[in-house]
């Protein structure tokens, strides 16, 4: 009874002028979580809210004095990777994820480490997770902080100190999933998903017990082997979807991020991932659309039975996940109101459903779209244009959106006084180029049946400055009602972090040039810019502690967009990660210590000794694996080590005893020896060699030109 009346009192608004009382750590309930849109001092869980909205009702901090915003306190991580969480705040009490699955919490209003939890994810585990070590978030319930580690473990801690409670173990270790999502609690259960489709696995979300880490539900997003029994009638009729022998290859479908809830619905609302391989030919030559990949779908709360579900992207061979927030709202379309959900996945539509059934309302494409003309006006079934089927046509296929989403995981938000959707928006190609027949599965690897090597960026100048000509990024408020934009603000380049609106009519949001920043809420005005050394790609939160507004954001450079795509990935200009917890309020007199000089090695490798064969070879084995990691064309973002300078260049034997012997496997390095034989080992060295050769020349050439110039 005590803490349910705490709980009253807090939520009726209880402030620093009245008697505060002791509250227990994290003391949240169903009751408590289901009226979080009027609890505007806490942030209660991953979207604020159970749907996801992302915004909050404190104007403390607004348009007239959002300039005064400084520093108030910040916390240096020891995790140097992506930081992509979203902090939780409860009764003055911050609590945050970091990479490699690290919680920790804080005093909200001073900063005060108060405890810090490391569930020692092994590195090794790095080679299973497509996109970095992130985790995006935490999840509270009845004194318990809850968090889904890299390996599969989720885990119960206790708010008060952190120790674990429970772990349940959500997937067998020795599959390819992970997990970087952040749970949800829905009605005393937590509610979790896992990614992985690159890597053979077959897709699934899960309820467990929030006391006890007992499973409750399950629901697997495809079919598994016909043979056998189907989990659910549902997944029965996914199956006729199918071709091929598709169990064989996992499937996909990973629900690897978006999770929403509805309470009067009691409906659980998830995005599901690609299709697995990518290369729908190689899945079967003829096929269906792949249920219930690149959709969303609905499950009731108590059972995890399927009641709908919507594909946004059938018969996907893109990449183009539907695992991207999940927001819904009550909007008057028409003259009716509607409760509805609001998307906008990868593959650049903004659309509309009827949350309560699925069906389609509208849709419209939220940023330049090449890969289909438009939406059937009534089912909402893309229509895709044939060269777009890179596999049927074999012929390579540059796409727009590309792999990395016109709008990837970084959340958006839904501002109910402006009536806007504010949307971090990727505008970046990918070249899609099918496998030869030839083409066999990794033990360990990347498994997309691309042929990355066709594909991968030449050592071009001209081509190199037309693609990064073509790359940017934008905020982009979209009025989803009208189905087209309000206002648009361009970026360098894209990677922005997620975004927060608040009822000070305001919008914050992180970039990936190392700055954080303000805009009016209504017309795109930047008002505030506060310089924080590193990308951004979390999502801003805010609080209120004693009366005061505090608005909060994680920093540290990483993810996907930094790991992958080569030379793209530093066109904003960033290509170090200082990962840190930053926290503002007006009047904040704080300062960062200064940043570490960037510092530019020279490219200086041994000369061209290998074969045109072994070089050639060496890039085959390289693109669609190694790659991932470390670079297109062995151009690293800055996160992952840039093989052109590393000095085992100079060494077969150390080379061979990193791929193969794995001596670097605590640092994530893990042997591929089941993958890569040694000669094929000594063909990569070799293209590596050569690409580091290329790019000095072209150095030097930029080089000579500018001195000539300058003379």
């Amino acid at each position: 009874m005590y803490t349910k009346l705490i709980a009253s009192l807090l939520l009726l608004g209880l402030t620093a002028s009245q008697p505060r009382m002791t509250v227990a750590p994290a003391a949240v309930d169903d009751k408590r979580l289901a009226a979080a849109d009027t609890d505007s001092n806490n942030w209660l869980s991953y979207g604020r809210t159970q749907d996801e909205q992302r915004f909050s009702p404190l104007d403390a901090v607004n348009t007239a004095n959002v300039g005064k915003l400084g520093l108030a306190w910040y916390a240096d991580l020891e995790t140097a990777r992506g930081q992509e969480a979203t902090s939780i705040v409860v009764d003055g009490t911050l609590y945050v994820s970091t990479a490699w699955s690290m919680v920790k919490a804080y005093n909200a209003k001073t900063g005060a480490a108060l405890w810090s939890y490391d569930p020692e994810v092994q590195r090794e585990t790095l080679v299973k997770a497509c996109c970095d070590a992130a985790n995006r978030g935490v999840a509270v319930w009845h004194g318990k902080i809850y968090i889904g580690t890299l390996d599969g473990r989720l885990v119960a801690l206790d708010a008060a100190n952190g120790k674990p409670l429970w772990t349940t173990q959500t997937f067998d270790p020795k599959s390819k999933h992970t997990i970087t999502g952040a749970p949800r609690i829905v009605k005393g259960q937590v509610i979790i998903g896992n990614g992985g489709a690159e890597y053979f696995t077959r897709g699934f979300i899960s309820a467990y017990n929030a006391e006890t880490g007992k499973l409750t539900w399950r629901f697997y997003t495809v079919p598994g082997n016909p043979a056998k029994p189907f989990e659910q009638p549902a997944l029965a009729r996914a199956a006729k979807t199918w071709g091929g022998k598709w169990w064989t290859y996992g499937g996909g479908g990973t629900v690897w991020d978006a999770i929403s809830y509805d309470p009067k619905l009691n409906l659980v609302f998830f995005g599901t991932g690609n299709a697995s391989p990518w290369n729908g030919s190689i899945r079967a030559s003829v096929e269906g659309d792949t249920l219930y990949t690149s959709s969303i779908v609905a499950v009731n709360a108590d059972t995890g039975k399927y009641v709908w579900h919507f594909q946004e992207t059938p018969k996907d061979r893109w990449d183009f996940d539907s695992n991207q927030q999940i927001i819904l709202a009550n909007l008057n379309l028409a003259g009716k109101d509607r409760r509805v959900i609001m998307h906008a996945p990868k593959n650049g539509f903004f659309y509309i459903l009827d949350a309560a059934s699925g069906k389609f309302l509208s849709g419209k494409a939220y940023t330049a779209i090449n890969w289909a003309t438009g939406l059937d006006p009534v089912t909402g079934k893309p229509d895709i244009v044939p060269a777009a089927f890179y596999d049927k046509t074999g012929k390579p296929f540059v796409s727009m959106p590309g792999a990395v989403g016109a709008h990837n995981w970084q959340p958006m938000s839904y501002s109910p006084k402006t009536g806007l959707v504010y949307i971090p928006v990727n505008e970046a190609g990918f070249p899609y180029a099918a496998a030869g027949k030839d083409w066999k599965p990794l033990h360990d690897g990347f498994n997309t049946g691309l042929d990355n090597a066709a594909v991968s960026m030449p050592a071009d100048e001209t081509i190199r400055a037309g693609a990064l000509a073509a790359t940017t990024g934008v905020l982009l408020a979209w009025n989803p009602v009208e189905q087209k934009a309000a206002w648009k603000v361009p970026y360098i380049g894209p990677w922005n972090g997620g975004l927060l609106s608040t009822a000070g009519n305001l919008v914050f949001q992180g970039t990936a040039g190392s700055a954080f920043k303000a805009y009016t809420a209504d017309t795109g005005k930047e008002l505030w810019s506060y310089p924080v050394q590193t990308g951004v790609i979390a999502a801003p939160m805010t609080y209120r502690v004693d009366g005061e507004q505090y608005v909060a954001v994680l920093a540290g450079w990483g993810g996907v967009w930094d790991v992958a795509t080569g030379i793209l990935a530093a066109k904003s200009g960033v290509t170090r990660n200082i990962s840190r917890l930053l926290v503002f309020k007006l009047g904040g007199t704080v300062t960062l210590p200064p940043a570490p000089p960037m510092i530019k090695l020279p490219l200086d490798p041994p000369p061209v000794t290998g074969t045109l064969a072994q070089i050639s070879e060496g890039k085959k084995l390289f693109a669609p694996n190694c790659a991932n990691c470390h670079g297109d064309a062995a151009i690293s973002g800055g996160l992952m080590p840039d093989l052109r300078h590393s000095g085992t260049l100079n060494s077969a034997k150390m080379f061979k005893n990193i791929v193969i012997g794995g001596i670097l496997k605590s640092q994530g390095m893990v042997s591929f020896a089941k993958d890569y034989t040694p000669a094929q080992v000594e063909s990569m060295r070799h293209f590596l060699i050569s690409r580091a050769n290329e790019d000095r020349k072209l150095e030097n050439i930029s080089a000579a030109l500018a001195n000539k110039g300058s003379q």
